[in-house]
């Protein structure tokens, strides 16, 4: 009988080590391709296209780095444990570098798609390497198996985590942080576990450890970092910030004004909001006959909800808003619900968070009034809100006699997206009626009323208004040439041609 050689259980909790490492590295190389995806859709808007470019950006240099591994051809080890603490460096810093970079230089896509060809380049590397460390390990089909397996259940678990937990716990620059520190340990366990076949192996140990230590720095410091990036973006003093599954929100203030930025874009701001947001409501509610139930769509800040309320006959408000962090902050904190006049408090008011276009299709309700206050169409998630196929979802739920009104961008910006919103909502079969108002902090503002009557312009309307009388709507009623009509697409789920007008003209104002 021969007895099993001591070395072999050693050799045993190597190769099993050694398969943890392919899938804590298949981890991090997925969490800083959907951190570079994120971080540009927050900052670029945009998220399919983003996405879509990082994504095909990040493969394409992963397949240069497995081209290259070929050239490697000594220090194996070595090599793989220099490219773990490079990847650690470079993908554990990247959203905090990026978000900092942002106001700091006008080239920011090529920072970006730079950064991101590092990161793939250098992951593509990896498992190259690790399967030639391995081939003396495994017969060649059990190599490929296992690898291969803790690769592709590494990356699942990053698909799982990245949303679910980490952006909402964690934030980007914290996540990059922390799985930069897991690629760093695995290059210093690397160095431990290989000490007999490397040269100088402390050195390695020490580099890794250094790399560790800095990451650790980078994430106990990342409020700092988000802040220091964030004040440098909004120009006014940063009093609130999160990162949600949905979007990341901002809020701003600057002596007695306070603004709300959504992804980078301004949502409102509390100087002058109240002309938006009784531009939004009065010229359709004031004109419907004793409004008794309202439905409010997006709209999470409860600015809309405050004007509804101010209709003594409405006796329900239903809000259905995506977020529940935005409802929740403007619901909790004093000093924003004394700016929505504590609407989401009303007992008459009910919020559910919910998306609008799934909500909409089962709701078996009917309104006397809607509004909706959805952000701009500036990626296709939000388009799908826009589409013929959901105004005729909603056109189910209005009341004959109600009005609906949808927030359509700037007529004067982007006056195709506008005029396109408008196309749309009579290809569903409503009677429109376009009209716009100037909002200081946004220029000249569009809204669209829907409905199945002709409009009149009402007489009557709350009391202690600032900004809407039927003078004003009578102003608003008028297009000068250069917001006149224009020729356009309906928007329709399958061409999205909202969102393609969207960004053609916006594109200038934000360079």
């Amino acid at each position: 009988m021969v007895e099993p050689s001591s070395q072999e259980p050693a050799q045993s909790k190597l190769q099993v080590l050694l398969l943890i490492s392919v899938f804590v590295i298949a981890t991090c190389g997925l969490v800083y391709e959907l951190v570079a995806g994120t971080l540009a859709s927050y900052l670029l808007g945009d998220s399919v296209t983003q996405f879509s470019t990082v994504i095909g950006v990040y493969l394409f240099s992963m397949g240069v780095g497995a081209f290259l591994s070929k050239y490697i051809k000594t220090d194996l080890i070595a090599t793989f444990i220099r490219v773990e603490v490079l990847i650690a460096l470079v993908g554990g810093f990247s959203a905090a570098f990026l978000f900092v970079m942002f106001e700091q230089v006008s080239a920011f896509r090529v920072l970006l798609y730079t950064q991101v060809s590092i990161t793939g380049i250098l992951v593509g590397l990896e498992i190259p390497l690790l399967m030639r460390i391995l081939q003396d390990q495994y017969e060649f089909k059990d190599l490929v198996g296992n690898i291969f397996t803790f690769d592709y259940i590494g990356a699942l678990l990053a698909s799982l985590l990245f949303p679910l937990w980490l952006v909402p716990n964690l934030g980007l620059i914290r996540t990059a942080a922390l799985f930069g520190m897991f690629n760093a340990a695995v290059a210093v366990w690397a160095a431990y576990a290989f000490s007999s076949q490397l040269k100088r192996p402390f050195i390695q140990q020490g580099i890794g450890m250094v790399a560790l230590a800095a990451l650790l720095g980078v994430f106990v410091l990342s409020g700092r970092i988000q802040s220091f990036a964030e004040t440098a973006q909004y120009k006014e003093p940063v009093l609130y910030a999160e990162s949600t599954p949905y979007q990341r929100l901002v809020l701003t203030r600057q002596q007695e004004k306070t603004r709300l930025y959504l992804n980078g874009n301004l949502q409102f701001d509390s100087s002058d909001e109240y002309r938006y947001h009784e531009a939004l409501v009065h010229p359709g509610l004031a004109s419907v006959p004793n409004p008794k139930q309202v439905l409010i769509l997006g709209g999470g800040d409860g600015m809309a909800a405050r004007e509804v309320l101010k209709y003594p006959s409405v006796g329900n408000v239903d809000l259905v808003d995506l977020d529940p962090a935005m409802t929740g902050l403007f619901k909790a904190r004093p000093d924003l619900a004394s700016l929505n006049d504590s609407s989401l408090h009303s007992p008459l008011l009910h919020v559910q968070n919910a998306d609008a276009f799934q909500w909409v299709r089962t709701c078996r309700k009917s309104y006397d009034f809607i509004c909706i206050d959805f952000p701009d169409p500036s990626n296709f998630s939000v388009g799908k809100l826009y589409t013929a196929r959901f105004y005729e979802e909603v056109k189910r739920i209005l009341k004959p006699g109600g009005i609906m009104v949808v927030q359509s961008t700037s007529p004067y910006v982007a006056p195709k997206s506008f005029w396109c919103v408008e196309k749309t909502l009579r290809s569903a079969g409503f009677h429109t009626v376009p009209y716009h108002a100037y909002v200081p902090s946004f220029g000249e503002w569009g809204f669209l009323m829907a409905m199945n009557r002709t409009y009149q312009v009402p007489e009557g309307y709350p009391a202690g208004l600032r900004f809407v009388t039927a003078a004003t709507i009578a102003q608003m009623l008028s297009f000068p040439p250069d917001m006149a009509f224009r020729e356009v697409d309906e928007n329709r789920l399958d061409n999205q041609a909202l969102v393609r007008y969207f960004e053609q003209e916006w594109a200038q104002y934000q360079e």
